[in-house]
């Protein structure tokens, strides 16, 4: 790599110290090096790709609207670009599974989406302290940082992170316990020290806390504790998300509907900056200005949402291919669990994860399928986990190239 990412750029990079080389073009499911190697591509800029690089159907929509000088920086202003976006977002995702939401525009990125739930949950309740889970990840800015399980990332906050009190998530007991035992009897106990909280915010797939997926009867009974103590449910769509399970939502399998939804990474569709807050139409107490942000209205990134969700959620055929894909993934990796004494398979949809009990293994196997063109992050709270989430449009046929380097860089290490 140039010099000039290690004399110039801030050593807080981390991604560009996995894969070291330096990228230049992508298309689909792959990436390319200067020199043209071409890197398959299992990462999808951390679920903000679920319809590849440089999707050709996206790009002609945005071409298109750039060309004819169409508005780039709206703030929260009415445009074209918006309504068609709105509309959209009312027919295809809305209205078909009777969802009753208000969209917020935040700001760009997932982070921003969170914090103005957090701000409205309490503006709507009155109350300050926030329920968050175990693992749990919601963004790097103090508010979202609060919510966050990992020790590393909270300390880079320099402050006391207040206001908010970790709980089990699902199987954290590896199932020793009924759900909530614990959260339930502090909420129910005067002399606990639990401040009545304002809301609970939930990952129902954890994806930087290591792939964790929650049953559908734990969100079930989540929702119902929710509304027997009067706390809001926001869930953190950000990554799991626009189909990355299977259903667009990551919640329609547990028949649950959130107060609040966070989304962020590929609704935008092409890669483009964009984060939507959707609230229940009773919960949209703002008033004019009370969170805003310079970059809110990026009408790139809507003309591309919209076309993402006209080709792809107009029927189901993406779902059920992902779901298809999903299981084709999981059989792959179970079998390599087996083999391989401290291995588990995590996961739903094309959002797996294959775990081992040494940290270091994952880290080293992510090496491996690099150097064999595979590009593949780690997480969890030790990076114990390898973390596979393709593009969502990635061939059969590019799925079983990387998963069969994935199974020869797990023999390269573990042999």
């Amino acid at each position: 790599m140039n010099d000039i990412f290690a004399s110039l750029e801030s050593e807080v990079r981390s991604y560009s110290r996995t894969w070291p080389t330096t990228f230049d073009k992508a298309g689909g499911s792959w990436l390319y090096g200067e020199d043209g190697t071409p890197y398959l591509d299992f990462f999808a800029g951390a679920g903000a790709l679920n319809y590849g690089h440089n999707n050709p159907l996206l790009k002609r929509k945005l071409i298109e609207y750039i060309e004819r000088d169409g508005v780039t920086h709206g703030l929260d202003q009415a445009t074209a670009a918006k309504r068609e976006f709105l509309e959209t977002i009312d027919e295809k995702l809305l209205k078909p599974r009777g969802l009753d939401y208000k969209v917020q525009f935040p700001g760009p990125t997932g982070t921003n989406s969170v914090e103005s739930a957090l701000k409205l949950v309490r503006k709507i309740t009155g109350r300050e302290s926030i329920i968050s889970f175990t693992n749990a990840f919601h963004g790097m800015t103090l508010g979202s940082l609060s919510v966050t399980g990992n020790s590393m990332k909270r300390g880079g906050a320099g402050i006391p992170l207040v206001h908010s009190t970790p709980m089990p998530y699902d199987n954290y007991f590896d199932g020793q316990y009924p759900d909530f035992l614990y959260f339930e009897r502090l909420l129910e106990d005067s002399g606990s020290g639990l401040n009545e909280p304002a809301a609970v915010i939930v990952e129902t797939l954890q994806g930087e806390g290591g792939i964790n997926s929650s049953r559908p009867e734990w969100l079930r009974g989540l929702r119902e504790l929710c509304d027997k103590h009067g706390m809001l449910l926001i869930v953190d769509d950000v990554q799991m998300g626009c189909g990355r399970t299977g259903p667009f939502f990551s919640f329609e399998e547990a028949g649950i509907t959130p107060d609040i939804v966070c989304l962020s990474k590929s609704i935008g569709g092409y890669g483009l900056p964009l984060a939507l807050t959707l609230i229940k139409s009773e919960h949209d107490v703002w008033e004019p200005g009370e969170h805003n942000g310079t970059f809110r209205g990026n009408n790139p990134a809507f003309v591309t949402a919209s076309e993402a969700l006209k080709l792809y959620w107009s029927d189901d055929e993406l779902q059920r291919g992902t779901i298809a894909k999903g299981e084709r993934v999981g059989q792959v990796i179970g079998e390599i669990a087996d083999k391989y004494e401290g291995g588990v398979a995590k996961g739903r949809g094309l959002a797996r994860g294959l775990g081992f009990e040494d940290p270091e293994i994952a880290g080293k196997i992510s090496k491996a399928a690099f150097d064999r063109k595979l590009i593949l992050e780690t997480s969890g709270p030790q990076s114990e986990v390898i973390k596979i989430m393709p593009p969502l449009t990635v061939s059969d046929e590019e799925l079983e190239q990387g998963l069969q380097i994935i199974v020869d860089s797990v023999q390269a290490v573990l042999a």
